[in-house]
This record gives structure tokens, C-alpha cells and sequence, in this order.
């Protein structure tokens, strides 16, 4: 007869194991002795072995009574259910560690896979990384109130495929924190986006205050376009000048107050 500790280690297993088997009813708990101690016979060391076997093959705790009676054929089924589940577990624990893989880069964190793609390709063209971080922190803003980021992003490499003028948009913007606030170059930057915002309402793709221009998260992203560089101010001034008020809600400014205002 054995004890407890002995009966762990026939098994393979710790004592704390052997009490929490008695504990679920996988493995009958015997009575004392007369000396007080609880003994175990060779049956017991088979059961527990047995149990131990099934629940390192993966087996749940919650089946292995359900095998340990089951006849040949039932067995086989309950094995064949057991190895889909697990199956399927496998796969779900090779997409999480394919998540946390792409978690560690940084940008896939909140972001669907298309804009990470969308800003791999902005440092493939050499767009910095400090600014390449701004146009991130705000695509987790938008994918979280855009349904189908995959089109607005395709219109993103669209534009960049056909237009040139989107490059050099994005450079120079990359470059703007560095600048000082009366930069000329700035004024080139003015051009280009107010070039691009004409073609983007001519074709429909932006509609002018087609939204509430007092919506707070339109101003969130104003905000944080505006902090992102010094010239910033000095931009947005000139397109209003140039009849163009707002960057993420987009109003035009009625010609007679521009007309007032110079």
C-alpha cells in the first residue's frame, strides 16, 4: 500500500495534483487507516496514471472520466472530437502569436492590417518617421469611425499611384516640423493641398460642410494637425486667404468674407 507522496511519484505527479483529482471525483479518495494515513493500491496507481496520460495529451479534465469507461468505438469518437477542439485551439493560439509578432512592430496595434500597409509604403518613399507616427496616432482615429477603411485607404494608394503631387504633399510635410514658422516653403505646401482639395470636390470625392462643423472629433483631428508643427497656424491661414477654412471638415469660406478680411 502506498502513500499519497508515493502515489504522486509512481505517477508522475505532484500530491497537490492527487488531491484535486479527489477533489472533481476523477480518482476515489480512500478512507484512513488506523493510523490516521489514507493508503492506495495498484489500482489507483493505474487510474492515476491513465489520467495523467489523457490530460497531458490535451484531454479536458472535464472528459477524461468520459474516456476512462468509454468502450473502443466511443472512445474514437470522443478522441476525434477532442483532436478538432484542439485542432482548433492551435489555430486560434497561431493567429494570436501572429498578432503579438505584428504588435511588437509598433504599428499594428488598433490599426487593421490596410493602413499598415498604407504607412509601410509612406517610409518606403521616404517619408520620416516622426511624421509617419502623426499620420498613425490619427488612422487609429479614423479606422475606429470609418466602416470600410479598406476603400478610403485604396483611394489613399490610388491618389499616391496617379498623383505625383501626393508625394511631394507628403515630403514636404514630413519635413514641416522643422521649419521655421515664415518658411517659403510653406506657401508650396499651400499650393499643392489647395490644388488637391479643388480635384477632390470637383470629382465628388469631398463634399464641403457636408458635415457638422461643430463635430468633436473633426476638431480632435484639427487640433492634433495643428500641434503637430509650428507652421501649422501659418498654413491653415493662408488657405483660409485662399478661400479654404478646416483641414478634417472642410468649409469654404464665402467670398465677400474673404474679400472683407484682405
Amino acid at each position: 500500500m502506498l502513500t499519497i507522496s508515493q502515489l504522486a511519484s509512481y505517477a508522475g505527479v505532484t500530491v497537490r495534483t492527487v488531491r484535486h483529482y479527489h477533489q472533481i471525483g476523477l480518482l476515489a479518495e480512500p478512507e484512513r487507516d488506523h493510523s490516521g494515513y489514507r493508503s492506495y493500491d495498484a489500482a489507483a496507481v493505474v487510474r492515476l496514471i491513465r489520467i495523467r496520460v489523457l490530460a497531458d495529451a490535451g484531454v479536458p479534465l472535464a472528459r477524461v472520466q468520459e474516456l476512462l469507461v468509454a468502450g473502443p468505438d466511443e472512445f474514437a469518437r470522443a478522441v476525434e472530437e477532442i483532436d478538432k477542439a484542439l485542432s482548433a485551439d492551435i489555430r486560434r493560439l497561431q493567429s494570436n502569436r501572429m498578432r503579438i509578432a505584428k504588435l511588437a512592430a509598433g504599428d499594428n496595434l488598433a490599426l487593421p492590417q490596410v493602413v499598415v500597409d498604407y504607412l509601410d509604403r509612406l517610409r518606403v518613399l521616404g517619408i520620416g518617421e516622426t511624421y509617419v507616427e502623426l499620420e498613425r496616432d490619427a488612422w487609429i482615429m479614423l479606422a475606429a469611425q470609418i466602416p470600410d477603411i479598406d476603400a478610403v485607404i485604396a483611394e489613399k494608394h490610388r491618389q499616391l499611384d496617379e498623383n505625383p503631387d501626393m508625394t511631394r504633399l507628403y515630403r514636404l510635410l514630413s519635413s514641416a516640423p522643422e521649419w521655421p514658422p515664415d518658411d517659403p516653403r510653406v506657401v508650396e505646401l499651400a499650393d499643392i493641398i489647395e490644388q488637391l482639395r479643388i480635384r477632390a470636390v470637383e470629382s465628388g470625392e469631398v463634399e464641403i460642410g457636408g458635415a457638422d462643423a461643430s463635430d468633436p472629433f473633426s476638431a480632435l483631428l484639427d487640433a492634433a494637425m495643428t500641434d503637430s508643427t509650428p507652421v501649422a497656424g501659418r498654413l491653415l491661414s493662408i488657405l483660409e486667404e485662399r478661400g479654404w477654412r478646416g483641414w478634417t471638415q472642410l468649409e469654404r469660406v464665402p467670398e465677400e468674407q474673404i474679400r472683407g478680411d484682405r
